[in-house]
């Protein structure tokens, strides 16, 4: 890997101008390591979840042997625990200078995209591709839970509030799905909003509803990443509320043709969630 492996986020293609290359060109990739903002939320050492950063990429095209645009709908499995996250502009970036590329297969841009982000990310990268013979077959599906949107509460935090979330320790232990779609958070580095929504599957002490919802509201003025997001709610929850089991999901909304779709659970028996594109994705 180059230098640019450890450089910081500000040191990206992001909220720069930025020169569209065409052609082929994998050192447009810029990963970020994920270590620093786990130290800052005080994960260290061996990971206390496991999952997936499912993205999705809808503008994805290159050109066969005789010339001829090709397109397809990508997805890309980045694991959990790779070093790195790959910054999202580069990865547009990246998948832009197929355009003008010849592939003779789709077998061999698959292998080329699994190398060059398996590279990237420090871990083995999956990716599959969906062909338009085949766009007929995706399908819409929403979070399954209880909707915390229902709630009639007042609010004035729009900053994440750990102390916020509270559970009751003296019940019976309960296992619940609860959803919302007010998750919105902004990129680090240039402040634009990223809109999203959120399952949070849980075993434990039943986590109050009202002070949850309040809780999410409050990254609306928060500055992070989508995957630091979901590890910090996924940490403050199990600090403040204590669950045996838990399994944290947002569904962000594109920018750029990729969304982006953070999971993280400690759930043993845990299978990897749906990827059905939700209605404003």
């Amino acid at each position: 890997m180059s230098d640019k492996t450890f450089a910081t986020p500000e040191q990206s293609a992001l909220g720069k101008a930025t020169t569209y290359e065409s052609e082929y060109n994998p050192g447009l990739l810029f990963p970020i390591p994920r270590l620093a903002k786990r130290e800052e939320i005080g994960v260290t050492g061996n990971l206390p979840f496991f999952g997936m950063d499912i993205w999705n990429g809808y503008e994805l095209s290159w050109l066969n042997q005789r010339g001829k645009p090709q397109v397809a709908i990508a997805r890309f499995l980045i694991p959990a625990d790779s070093p790195f996250l790959i910054e999202s502009k580069s990865f547009k970036l990246y998948l832009n200078s197929f355009n003008q590329t010849r592939v003779a297969s789709t077998d061999e841009l698959i292998q080329m995209l699994q190398k060059d982000l398996s590279a990237a990310a420090g871990a083995g990268v999956q990716v599959s591709l969906t062909l338009p013979e085949q766009f007929s077959e995706l399908q819409f599906g929403e979070l399954p839970g209880m909707l915390l949107d229902r709630l009639d509460i007042d609010v004035d935090q729009y900053e994440p509030v750990p102390s916020l979330l509270t559970a009751n320790f003296d019940d019976a232990i309960v296992e619940e799905r609860l959803v919302s779609h007010l998750l919105k958070s902004n990129c680090l580095v240039t402040g634009q909003p990223d809109w999203g929504s959120v399952q949070i599957h849980y075993v434990g002490p039943q986590i109050d509803q009202e002070n949850l919802l309040r809780y999410l509201i409050g990254f609306r003025n928060h500055n992070e990443f989508h995957e630091q997001c979901v590890e910090r709610i996924f940490m403050d929850i199990m600090r403040q509320c204590k669950p045996q089991k838990l399994s944290v999901y947002a569904r962000y909304t594109r920018r750029g043709g990729l969304d982006i779709n953070p999971w993280r659970t400690n759930f043993s028996t845990a299978q990897m969630p749906s990827n059905a594109r939700h209605a404003r994705q």
